[in-house]
């Protein structure tokens, strides 16, 4: 195992580099800018567009097609996938690693990231198709397939190959060790000498959330849909609320918080001085990182989620997208960051955090025990809803390359996956899903800019029709 983690330490290392600095920097911020004129920056213009009819909505029942969910449960599902670890694990970690003006940048990656995934969610309702069992398939294999042309089916076949992997990572990997890891931590605030049994709890802990995946994954996207539109809902809430209340207790520094951030976004040794090792390229980078890690946009997964979503018009759908990055990063992971900062809890800049962070931050007005608590349940809420998500887009892609009867084959791997990543080394785990994560955007970056007048035309041909602003 030390083996292994060393190479895929150097791997990593190298790999992260190219993809994160060299490559989604510049498509995120520099594509998303160009996605943003060629749209009318849909985004603002038609923000309060997107919230009458996403969450304005949330709660209207509706019921879809065969072969088909509602367009909450597609929402939802994609949520499930980007509302999670990335939200508290991921915030502690571009903060603890890019100091505090990453958090400038995550917020920067966010307002692109939002025509980012509009984009991508209507090029998938635009270029679905139906597979064998007659449901609704789509995402960037699909719109690269079918808005490109054949001729571009390397393409399609090379993302489909990466998000599987991918998969496994970020939506696998990443969630399982840092549910059993804030367990951990719980039952250790509870019972010290539970320290010395952590591994072994690891692997109980592991086992059942295989087995939970299990038994919803085998029922496919319905089921999955069905139990993400009532777990994500209630989760975000649940953190939402009890955020709050500890930035509230720390409100006399919120004015600080936000002049760390914005101070330190582009000149952060000006406040931790350059014996702290952060530099603005790791502030760059980890603030860009960890917003894709959290909303996904740029990815293109969560395309896969909505392309399966009853709906007449990809903008209709389109505009879920701005909510999902609006919610999962504007909002979420800003009160992470907000805690974190404003509570004054001591930051070991430079070292990867797990959910001790926030924890810490939490403690400061709950108590130890209490956070301790409360971040286990969270993150439990949060990142399994995150594998059932994520398990949808590894099996849709394998589906992709291997056909309808290679199912089962990945969702068992899959499952594996988690028990092994219950007990894997936290830096091994991580590193593995920012390297994935950086590597599969870019076939997605090719399609979406190369289809950036498919979406422009189907925008301004939508928002023309004012039938539909009414709606």
């Amino acid at each position: 195992m030390n083996i292994f983690e060393k190479i895929v330490e150097f791997l990593t290392g190298q790999l992260n580099t190219v993809a994160w600095l060299y490559i989604f920097l510049p498509c995120a911020i520099v594509g998303g800018l160009y996605l943003t004129i060629r749209t009318g920056g849909v985004q603002f213009t038609r923000f309060g567009y997107a919230m009458r009819n996403t969450i304005g909505k949330m709660f209207h029942r509706e019921n879809a097609a065969k072969g088909s969910v509602t367009p909450f449960q597609a929402l939802t599902t994609a949520l499930a996938a980007t509302v999670g670890t990335g939200n508290i694990v991921g915030t502690s970690q571009a903060i603890a690693l890019g100091g505090y003006g990453a958090v400038f940048w995550l917020w920067l990656a966010a307002l692109v990231g939002m025509v980012t995934k509009y984009s991508e969610i209507v090029l998938s309702i635009k270029f679905r198709e139906r597979n064998e069992h007659g449901d609704w398939v789509g995402g960037p294999m699909y719109y690269i397939k079918n808005g490109l042309g054949k001729n571009w089916g390397w393409l399609a076949a090379t993302f489909c190959a990466l998000a599987s992997l991918a998969a496994l990572g970020i939506g696998n990997g990443a969630q399982t060790n840092s549910i059993v890891n804030s367990i951990n931590n719980a039952i250790v605030a509870f019972v010290p000498s539970a320290a010395t049994a952590t591994f072994k709890i690891s692997l109980i802990c592991g086992i059942i959330i295989a087995i939970l995946v299990a038994l919803i994954l085998f029922g496919g996207i319905k089921r999955i849909g069905s139990v993400t539109e009532k777990l994500i809902p209630f989760m975000s809430l649940f953190y939402i609320v009890f955020s709050l209340i500890v930035i509230g207790f720390h409100f006399e520094n919120i004015g600080n918080a936000f002049g760390l951030i914005f101070r330190t976004a582009f000149t952060p040794k000006a406040i931790f001085g350059a014996s702290s090792g952060i530099i603005l390229k790791q502030t760059i980078v980890w603030g860009m990182r960890r917003s894709a890690f959290s909303n996904e946009a740029g990815l293109g997964t969560a395309a896969i989620a909505h392309a399966a979503a009853d709906t007449k018009s990809p903008v209709h759908q389109g505009v879920f997208g701005i909510f999902e990055v609006f919610v999962d990063t504007i909002v979420i992971c800003s009160l992470t960051a907000l805690t974190i900062i404003a509570s004054g809890v001591n930051i070991e800049f430079g070292v990867k955090p797990g959910s001790e962070l926030v924890a810490g931050a939490f403690a400061t007005v709950f108590g130890d025990k209490f956070a301790a608590l409360f971040i286990a349940i969270a993150l439990m809420l949060f990142a399994f809803s995150t594998i059932l998500g994520w398990s949808l887009y590894g099996t849709r892609c394998f589906q992709y390359l291997f056909g309808m009867k290679s199912t089962k084959i990945y969702q068992i791997f899959f499952i594996i996956v988690i028990v092994i990543s219950s007990v894997a080394s936290l830096d091994t785990v991580w590193d593995v899903t920012d390297t994935f994560n950086g590597l599969m955007a870019i076939p997605n970056f090719i399609a979406v800019f190369a289809l950036s007048g498919v979406v422009a035309k189907t925008t301004k041909e939508f928002f023309a029709d004012k039938s539909n602003l009414k709606k």
